[in-house]
């Protein structure tokens, strides 16, 4: 998905934004290319809901230069807000409409004719699997389908750059997957996803970029590949068949950590293929065999840990932003 020569669809630079005393944002900058996903992860009260609100016009900055779809965010509002959809945490479903009610209120909203509203309504409804609900009221919706409504009302003015908070918040694995494949066609098409979202998941399967935002202040920012390297901690995890060969091997290793009762060696290291190789080469000419190996690598789970540590850490001993650059 990723389209690095794009020029940006969002460019952000110095954004400040306070609440009395509390400082929210503290001058972050990033850029998302057109056509992409870029996720900002962070923990609660990290400042990725205000940070939303901002770049969609709702609330005002304190300081820095924001352009979203090559328009001032403070000198062209207007033209910000007819570039942009909005999919909040909660749902903005009506749920005393029908579901083709709500796409056609919608499309009243943006000044759509009445023929074209509905006609946008009817294609929305199909693309989203709606149709067969469509003139049932949300209320006996599930969740699940709420959302994608939700996300087909964001649509009906044909966004080029839609922001997604929390999109999948108390979804089930299942609508949460639906939900991922709606994202992917959108950009497959060419629009621009700006993602806050607390599964990390998430984010690995579906941003070409990510940002992380703790204590308002971006931390890290790269693709899921390059925030992994910036973590150390690989290692490879070897098992046995007795205890003899293990503490074979265990000479011959010299692991960082082993376990009797499981008959487990655990060696550092990223698993790339050249040395795996070697290593097991080498057991082999020593006639040691191998009953099962696995592979461990610093996910975003480990990243996010590492980079925000805990929510209370003062400021003086949180890590400083780091660009994570491709190796």
């Amino acid at each position: 998905m990723t389209n690095s020569h794009s020029p940006a669809a969002i460019r952000v630079t110095g954004l400040r934004k306070s609440f009395g005393q509390q400082v929210v944002l503290d001058g972050i900058d990033f850029e998302v290319a057109r056509g992409t996903v870029f996720s900002l992860l962070g923990p609660n009260g990290a400042g990725k809901t205000t940070t939303v609100q901002i770049l969609s016009t709702l609330i005002p900055a304190d300081a820095g230069q924001v352009q979203v779809g090559g328009h001032d965010l403070s000198g062209e509002p207007d033209a910000v807000r007819a570039a942009i959809g909005v999919t909040g945490q909660f749902s903005a479903v009506d749920k005393f409409l029908t579901g083709e009610e709500n796409l056609v209120l919608m499309a009243d909203l943006r000044h759509i004719g009445r023929r074209q509203g509905r006609r946008r309504a009817a294609e929305l409804l199909e693309q989203f699997d709606l149709a067969d609900a469509a003139r049932k009221p949300v209320a006996l919706y599930s969740g699940g389908m709420q959302r994608r409504l939700d996300l087909a009302m964001t649509l009906v003015g044909d966004p080029r750059i839609i922001f997604l908070d929390e999109p999948t918040a108390g979804l089930d694995p299942r609508s949460r997957r639906t939900m991922w494949q709606i994202v992917g066609s959108l950009v497959a098409s060419g629009v621009t996803i700006f993602l806050t979202t607390q599964y990390l998941a998430e984010a690995d399967e579906l941003a070409d970029r990510i940002a992380v935002l703790d204590h308002g202040t971006l931390v890290a920012q790269g693709t899921a590949a390059e925030l992994k390297r910036l973590v150390p901690g690989g290692h490879v995890s070897l098992q046995f068949g007795d205890a003899t060969v293990l503490a074979r091997a265990a000479q011959m290793l010299q692991p960082t950590s082993r376990d009797d009762d499981a008959l487990t060696l655990q060696l550092p290291g990223g698993g790339d293929v050249r040395s795996l190789r070697s290593m097991l080469d080498g057991l082999d000419q020593a006639g040691i065999e191998v009953d099962g190996l696995t592979l461990h690598t610093p996910d975003l789970d480990d990243v996010f840990l590492a980079l925000t540590g805990h929510p209370d850490v003062p400021q003086e001993t949180r890590p400083q932003t780091q660009e994570a650059n491709a190796r």
